[in-house]
């Protein structure tokens, strides 16, 4: 609700019921409502939610807190795919499914690299993924650079920084069965996430299928974050600092974990959509800029707070 009330035109909660309920709505606040800002918070729930749910999957498979969602590759194969896509003149329509394909081959690249025998080495999926991850920002600096010359370089930046301006229902509904996917594999994940927690030895011994468990976890956890990498751009420590968060509130049973992360991903993600369109207003600052400067500070605190305390 708090996210709807903000943009460029100044809606009060009792015009924006009556749009939401259509009771005697001025039919423009009825379009600004239901064609521009309901499908941004939807988005920017679905976003939050999806990379929250993606940092807790893999945090809790390779039982590692620092892990990201965009180590898989996820982000820098699409940033990649954009990039030059935006460069060539390819029409805006297609730049997204672009992005998409692109990050999902970037991720099985990297769980292709990280493959020892019939499962996934934990070490070798960070090593692969910070070093596709380097080499795809190389990619995308040169064509940032390459980009100068033309109209492009801005765009291509805009859309590196994360911002969800011109999506809208069609573009949710187009991501709507790969989000649905990877929530699936996460529900389907939460036994083995919880028998991971202490150690593949020990979650064979219980009957946990650990390589059958971490292909489903990474499919689920890249769909997620790649789904949202496609709607909103590069969006940052959603997937990071949110599970840290909920981790607190109810502790590390996937069971509760996942729900939490969820709601607490969606719920930040829309309140820092709100924000980017309220400081600046009637420009927008970029969600991934925002996030940085919050996220940063916020995960330190967090991060430091624990080591000194244990």
């Amino acid at each position: 609700m708090a996210s709807l009330l903000v943009g460029g035109t100044a809606l009060s909660p009792v015009d924006v019921a009556a749009a939401l309920l259509h009771r005697q709505a001025d039919p423009a606040i009825v379009t600004i409502v239901w064609q521009l800002r309901l499908p941004r918070v939807c988005i920017a729930g679905v976003v939050g939610a999806g990379l929250a749910i993606s940092g807790a999957m893999l945090q809790g498979m390779l039982r590692n807190p620092l892990v990201d969602p965009y180590l898989t590759g996820v982000s820098a194969g699409a940033a990649v795919a954009v990039a030059l896509a935006i460069l060539a003149g390819v029409s805006a329509a297609f730049t997204p499914a672009i992005g998409f394909v692109a990050g999902i081959a970037a991720a099985l690249a990297v769980a292709a690299l990280a493959r020892r025998g019939g499962g996934i080495d934990p070490t070798r999926l960070i090593l692969a993924g910070v070093s596709l991850s380097a080499l795809f920002s190389a990619i995308v600096a040169l064509a940032v650079i390459r980009a100068q010359s033309s109209n492009y370089a801005g765009e291509i930046v805009a859309w590196l920084a994360g911002t969800m301006a011109g999506r809208g229902w069609r573009d949710l509904a187009a991501t709507a069965p790969y989000v649905a996917a990877g929530c699936a594999l996460a529900a389907w994940s939460i036994p083995a996430l919880n028998a991971l927690r202490i150690g593949d030895v020990r979650a064979r011994t219980v009957g946990v299928d650990v390589e059958r468990a971490q292909w489903g976890i990474l499919a689920g956890a890249s769909l997620l974050a790649a789904s949202s990498v496609v709607l909103a751009g590069m969006v940052g420590f959603i997937g990071l600092l949110v599970p840290h968060v909920a981790r607190r509130f109810v502790g590390s049973d996937a069971r509760a974990m996942l729900p939490a992360c969820a709601l607490a991903g969606a719920g930040l993600c829309a309140l820092a959509d709100a924000a980017c369109r309220w400081i600046v207003a009637p420009a927008e600052l970029p969600i991934g800029v925002l996030l940085a400067f919050v996220g940063v500070p916020a995960f330190l605190y967090l991060y430091l707070r624990d080591r000194t305390a244990s």
